[in-house]
């Protein structure tokens, strides 16, 4: 799943003790194994879109948001 650059969404941190299941991190489409603490993205205006990220896969996505929205 690809974010519109202006799309408003929801972040949350997930603890490793909070990961009790494996998801697929649409950023690199490697699985999030249980344990592991990870990002849960929402976007405001569809909540049943939400993704299950690796903490650095969203710091990498959101950067290139945050430079998409820059460069307008």
């Amino acid at each position: 799943m690809y974010l519109r650059d202006d799309e408003p969404v929801e972040v949350r941190h997930v603890q490793p003790y909070e990961a009790v299941k494996a998801y697929r991190c649409p950023g690199c489409d490697h699985e999030i194994q249980v344990g592991l603490g990870h990002k849960v993205v929402v976007p405001t205006d569809a909540a049943d879109l939400r993704r299950h990220w690796h903490v650095g896969c969203w710091t990498q996505a959101e950067k290139r948001r945050k430079n998409a929205r820059t460069q307008r």
